[in-house]
């Protein structure tokens, strides 16, 4: 067996190959935020490609964490039955359904990328956003949607949120549960000192940085049974040299925080915080990072950007740079990456479904 395709097991869950499907924002919801039949066809040919895990979308905990107003959400129990269809399809082909609960923070209230990804303001359809520094808020063209400084009882109402929405991911058939704190987006502007500027225990310190993505994860952790597998996705790196950011050294430090509070994997992936990030974008570029934190820490960690080859993601594996690879955009161009990875790897457990057998016999 080759170890693309070796069954990885977590708490009581077995997976059945290292292949995940990351998170890829869709932005074909209904302004409700519940799914529609894109959803159950885009994450439904994934699992029949052959993925072993199949990751919702970043999944808005609240109406006001989505990114556009066609953002998938899970803030209600109708969000949680609408998903329910997906998550058995997805078991049925043999893949492990999982869901990233998100909240975009000051990143939010935007037009979908094909309209811009222009501020919407309030009056407009779109929302008051919430940020833990305005003043730390990256510049951007336009004029910004009404921006708002987290007070600690917005503080205390996102964890609930997220809490919230790991039961209803539960409910909805769900086995692993992700926490979304990279990219730019709510929990990231909280861990990054580019755009954490607070006086409080939220802002300063490494500790209190991280205190909201500590407590968030506590939190789902808590009400994600013991015998299923929490992961955190992090930006390893703000890709931000010449100023105070996030970096690779603190990502270690968290990994370990988060490795005691009973997190399973920590995906990793960089960036996203701030336009003038300088990232050197190429096949493997943000491996380093997930290699660093593997070797360093006691968690299992995923590796993501830039995987596009079966015997890449087999190499990666094989030397023991990570313990799971995230293919996003090779998905989207080939919904059956994992069948294709099988075949070129002349891996005998995965086979084609057997609706499909005649055209690759």
């Amino acid at each position: 067996m080759t170890d693309l395709f070796a069954p990885l097991s977590m708490r009581d869950l077995e997976v059945p190959n290292r292949i995940a499907v990351s998170p890829m924002c869709q932005y074909s919801c209904e302004p409700d935020g519940l799914p529609t039949e894109w959803h159950r066809v885009h994450l439904g040919s994934r699992a029949v490609g052959g993925a072993g895990i199949v990751m919702t979308e970043a999944t808005a905990v609240e109406p006001r964490g989505r990114i556009t107003p066609a953002d998938l959400g899970i803030w209600s129990d109708e969000h949680a039955a609408a998903l329910e269809p997906i998550t058995e399809f997805a078991r049925k082909q043999g893949a492990v359904p999982a869901i990233q609960l998100a909240h975009a923070g000051h990143k939010a209230s935007k037009t979908r990328p094909w309209g811009g990804n222009e501020p919407i303001q309030p009056d407009d359809g779109g929302w008051e956003v919430l940020s833990p520094s305005p003043d730390g808020y990256p510049p951007f063209p336009g004029e910004r949607p009404a921006l708002r400084e987290m007070s600690q009882d917005d503080i205390d109402a996102v964890i609930d949120s997220f809490r919230a929405a790991a039961e209803r991911s539960l409910a909805a058939g769900f086995e692993i549960a992700e926490v979304h704190a990279a990219h730019g987006y709510l929990l990231h502007e909280f861990l990054s000192p580019a755009t954490n500027l607070r006086e409080d225990e939220y802002g300063g310190s490494f500790e209190n940085r991280t205190r909201l993505v500590r407590e968030v994860t506590a939190a789902v952790r808590d009400v994600w049974p013991d015998d299923k597998p929490v992961f955190v996705r992090i930006s390893g790196t703000d890709w931000l040299d010449d100023r105070p950011s996030w970096d690779l050294e603190q990502s270690v430090r968290l990994a370990r925080d988060l490795d005691e509070l009973g997190v399973d994997l920590i995906d990793v992936s960089s960036g996203g915080l701030h336009p003038e990030q300088n990232a050197p974008v190429g096949p493997n570029f943000q491996v380093p990072l997930a290699e660093r934190i593997r070797a360093e820490t006691d968690v299992a960690v995923g590796a993501v950007g830039g995987i596009t080859e079966p015997e890449q993601g087999d190499a990666l594996v094989r030397n023991g740079r990570a313990d799971v690879v995230l293919v996003g955009r090779e998905f989207l161009r080939d919904p059956y990456f994992g069948l294709r990875a099988a075949d070129e790897l002349d891996e005998q457990s995965t086979p084609w479904p057997i609706q499909y057998r005649r055209a690759v016999r």
